[in-house]
């Protein structure tokens, strides 16, 4: 397993800077490069580099000279978004980035499901949390049937083709959220779609990580290492489902933190004990979004605690056995 680090934390950074920056970070040898959506593209153009050989060469031989590899590009969005010009953008910007990825020879790109509308005519996504009254049940069938699983077919089919993999980040907010609905949707498009496994997005839920991991098993494409910490006085009062904002930090049940800050060393070192057990060999990608530490110091501390709970080397044969 190798450090890696999700390269949005420096959208304010150009590709030249981003490279002097990493400087810093000398253990980090992977970056997950956004292409466009939520990540946004800061550093990398994609027509650019689709539009010749010679500078994806180029793009590929500076971070060969940097002492990096790339391992995802990230276009997260919602191609299956109510409005048609939203969805219509998204896909087109999945396409793209898949297509890059065959090109620079990355093997996963990650986005999210997608969330569609309740029903025909919709405008804004429904993201359904509950089985009753019994019209919920019903429009999360319609979504299901009618708009996400043929869309991943379709997807999941294109990418395959491009030797790539597709890693779905599980988030509320979209139809996959969980490793059930992760692998609903997985058993229904193929083997070429698996998930992006961010324990930020699970902890808050209630889910136990080394669980959801081994049940997850060779659908683990790529993981973020992004902590959460819990707010027991607002969870007691109002419980997990909170949407207030990021910014309202005292009054929020959760918060995104760096590694090391919501769960401890501990814990850490069982999830890369579950990794190891599923097989999972590839990226630890750090993704920041901790507001109470500046970038640098959430990535140093995140940095310093995995530095002691990674596992780099191959595992021993059980010659005790």
């Amino acid at each position: 397993m190798e450090f890696g680090l999700f390269t949005a934390v420096f959208n304010a950074l150009t590709f030249d800077e981003l490279l002097v920056e990493l400087k810093r970070y000398s253990t980090i040898t992977a970056l997950e490069i956004g292409t466009g959506g939520w990540p946004g593209r800061s550093h990398i153009d994609p027509e650019a580099l689709l539009g010749s050989r010679e500078a994806a060469g180029d793009y590929r031989v500076r971070l060969q000279d940097a002492g990096l590899t790339i391992s995802a590009l990230s276009c997260h969005g919602n191609p299956v978004h109510p409005r048609e010009e939203i969805a219509r953008r998204d896909h087109k910007l999945f396409r793209t980035t898949v297509r890059l990825a065959e090109r620079l020879q990355v093997p996963v790109v990650i986005t999210f499901s997608g969330c569609p509308g309740g029903a025909e005519g919709d405008i804004t996504p429904n993201w359904i949390t509950a089985a009753w009254p019994p019209e919920y049940a019903r429009a999360l069938q319609w979504q299901w049937e009618e708009r996400l699983i043929p869309y991943w077919k379709s997807e999941a089919g294109f990418a395959e083709s491009a030797g790539v993999k597709v890693a779905l980040e599980a988030h509320p907010g979209f139809c996959v959220y969980n490793p059930e609905t992760l692998m609903r949707l997985r058993t229904e498009a193929g083997s070429a779609l698996g998930i992006n496994l961010d324990p930020s997005h699970l902890w808050w839920q209630g889910i136990d990580i080394p669980t959801a991991i081994a049940a997850l098993g060779q659908a683990i494409f790529h993981f973020h290492a992004k902590d959460v910490a819990i707010n027991p006085a607002m969870r007691d009062r109002n419980g997990v489902l909170d949407t207030k904002s990021y910014r309202q930090m005292a009054e929020r049940s959760w918060l995104f933190r760096s590694v090391g800050w919501g769960h401890s060393e501990l814990e850490w070192k069982t999830i890369v004990s579950a990794l190891r057990l599923v097989g999972y060999d590839y990226v630890m990608s750090i993704e920041h979004e901790d507001a109470l530490a500046s970038t640098y110091e959430g990535l140093s501390s995140a940095i310093g605690l995995l530095s002691r709970v990674l596992l780099k080397e191959p595992a021993v044969d059980a010659w005790w056995a």
